[in-house]
C-alpha cells in the first residue's frame, strides 16, 4: 500500500482536484512504465510468516537491503517501515508482505531487470537468515492468527474499521499479494479509453494469472481466491464502477467518485489521524471532525486516492489492479500484457473494440467468473479463454509496434515476456491449475510441499 503523499499545498478551488489528476497527462515519449508486487515471507525451517523484528524477520531483511545495497531508510515513529532508491520504493503491506514499487522505467526489459534485480538481493539476505519468499495470490495455510501487522499507524486504525463495513477486509490485508502495472496516459479522453478498456479486461488478467486456489490449508473452490476477497471487502471503495462506461466521464466525474469514498485518515507531523467514515466533502468546507476548521492539501487529496480500491485506479497514472502475485515469469508478463494493450494506439483500439459492447453485468459476471473458474469461465456466451486469446493477441501486436529492443539490441522488442501467458492459452492452464494438479498429484495432499516447489 502506499507511503504518505507529499508536496501538496492547500485547496482553495474545487477544480484543484481534477487539475491535479490532470498533471498526470505526459506525451508519448514521456510515458513510463511502472511494475509492483508482492511476496509471501516466511521461516523455512517452521514456514511460519515472518514476525516484524528478530533474527528471521521482515526488519532483518530491510536493514540488510538498506546496508548493502544502498537502499535509504522509511521510518515511522523510530520502525524501519520501507525503503528508497533511485525512484523505487519497497515498503512493508499489513501482514508482513514485502512489495517492490518500481521506478518509472521506459521498457519492459528494464522493469523486468529491475525486478530480477531485487528479487535475486533479497534471495542473498534472506538465504543467509534462513527466510524464504513465494509469490502467490493468497496465503495457502497461514490463518489470521498467524499473521503479525506491521507497526505503521494506516495500518491499524484500518484494521479495526474493515469489519464493519465488509466481511474479508482483515484477509486482505494479512494473506493476499498482488502484481500490478501502473501505465501512464496523454489526455483526459486517452485516460478514459484506457480505463474503459483496463476494467473491462481486468477479469481477463485475473483470469490469466489466478494464482491462489489454496486458503487455510485445502482448496478453496476458486482460482483467484485473492480476487474473491476483494469482492467482499468495501463495496464503497472496490468494483467495477460502471460510470467509467458512462458518456462524459473523465476527471471530475473520477473525483466524485472518490469524494464519495469514506476516508480513512489524515497524515499530520508523522502520525495517521483516525478520520474513519469521515467526508472529504466535509474536509474541503472545514468541516473534518477529526480536525475541526482545518481544510485539506493536495497531499491530503492524494493520500485520499490511494484509499479507493477499485479494479483500476486513476491518480496521475493508471493502475491495473486485478493479478494475483506469481511466479518470477509472470511479473515480468503482466507489465507485457497492459503495455501491449495500451502503449499503440491501434492496439488500444483494437481492444476496445473487443469489449465496448459489453453491459455493466457481462463485466461484472466475467469478474466474478473469472475468480472461480479462471480460463474456463464462460459469461452469456462470452468465452473467457476466447477473449483471452485475443487480448495477448493484441498485446503482441502492441508491443511489435513498440519496436522496443533489449539485450543490447539482440532482442527486438518485449514480445517474448509474453510467452508465460501464450503456453498458458496453449495449455488452457493457468498458475492455480497447476498448484491444484501438484496438491492432487505428486504432493497427495500435502500443501507443505508448496513452499520448496514454488519459492523463489
Amino acid at each position: 500500500m502506499s507511503i504518505p503523499q507529499s508536496g501538496g499545498g492547500p485547496i482553495e478551488r474545487h477544480e484543484q482536484l481534477a487539475e491535479y489528476l490532470a498533471e498526470g497527462c505526459k506525451p508519448r515519449q514521456d510515458w513510463r512504465i511502472g511494475t509492483e508486487h508482492e511476496k509471501f515471507g516466511y521461516c523455512k525451517d517452521t514456514r511460519k510468516p515472518l514476525p516484524y523484528e528478530g533474527g528471521r524477520s521482515i526488519l532483518a531483511v530491510l536493514e540488510g537491503l538498506r546496508d548493502r545495497h544502498g537502499w535509504a531508510p522509511v521510518e515511522e515513529a523510530g520502525k524501519l517501515i520501507g525503503l528508497e532508491k533511485d525512484g523505487a520504493n519497497v515498503s512493508l503491506e499489513p501482514g508482513g508482505q514485502l512489495e517492490l514499487s518500481g521506478a518509472p522505467l521506459e521498457t519492459i526489459h528494464q522493469t523486468c531487470d529491475e525486478v530480477n534485480a531485487h528479487l535475486a538481493d533479497v534471495k542473498t539476505i534472506s538465504d543467509e537468515i534462513g527466510v524464504g519468499w513465494i509469490g502467490l495470490g493468497a496465503a495457502p495455510i497461514w490463518s489470521h492468527e498467524d499473521m503479525p501487522l506491521m507497526p505503521k499507524g494506516r495500518y491499524k486504525l484500518m484494521d479495526g474499521y474493515m469489519q464493519k463495513v465488509g466481511t474479508s477486509g482483515t484477509t486482505m490485508m494479512r494473506r493476499t499479494c498482488t502484481v500490478q502495472v501502473n501505465l501512464d496516459f496523454s489526455s483526459e479522453a486517452d485516460m478514459v479509453q484506457k480505463m474503459r478498456v483496463a476494467l473491462a479486461l481486468q477479469p481477463v488478467a485475473t483470469a490469466l494469472f489466478a494464482n491462489s486456489p489454496f486458503f487455510e490449508g485445502k482448496p478453496n473452490g476458486h482460482k483467484s481466491w485473492r480476487s474473491r476477497v476483494w469482492r467482499h471487502l468495501d463495496d464503497a471503495r472496490t468494483g467495477m464502477l460502471p460510470f467509467v462506461f458512462d458518456e462524459g466521464f473523465g476527471f471530475e466525474a473520477w473525483v466524485q467518485y472518490a469524494l464519495d469514498v469514506p476516508m480513512y485518515f489524515v497524515y499530520r507531523d508523522g502520525q495517521y489521524i483516525n478520520a474513519l467514515g469521515m467526508s472529504f466533502r466535509d474536509f474541503l468546507k472545514g468541516e473534518l471532525p477529526a480536525l475541526p476548521g482545518e481544510t485539506p492539501t493536495l497531499s491530503d487529496w492524494a493520500d485520499h486516492l490511494t484509499t479507493v480500491f477499485p479494479e483500476a485506479r486513476v491518480k496521475k497514472f493508471i493502475e491495473m489492479r486485478g493479478a494475483d502475485g506469481g511466479p518470477w515469469r509472470r511479473l515480468c508478463a503482466l507489465p507485457a500484457f497492459w503495455v501491449g494493450l495500451t502503449y499503440d494506439q491501434s492496439a488500444l483500439d483494437a481492444a476496445w473494440d473487443l469489449v465496448r459492447n459489453w453491459d455493466a453485468e457481462t463485466r461484472e459476471a466475467l469478474r466474478v467468473a473469472a475468480s472461480v473458474d479462471g480460463l474456463q469461465a464462460e459469461v452469456n456466451g462470452v468465452r473467457m479463454h476466447d477473449i483471452a486469446r485475443e487480448a495477448v493477441a493484441i498485446a503482441e501486436s502492441g508491443l511489435k509496434a513498440r519496436a522496443c529492443p533489449g539485450a543490447g539490441g539482440l532482442v527486438p522488442d518485449e514480445t517474448h515476456f509474453l510467452n508465460a501467458l501464450k503456453e498458458s492459452l496453449e495449455t488452457g492452464m493457468v498458475p492455480a491449475d497447476e498448484l491444484l494438479e501438484q496438491y492432487h498429484g505428486d504432493w497427495d495432499g500435502n500443501l507443505d510441499r508448496i513452499y520448496a516447489d514454488f519459492s523463489y
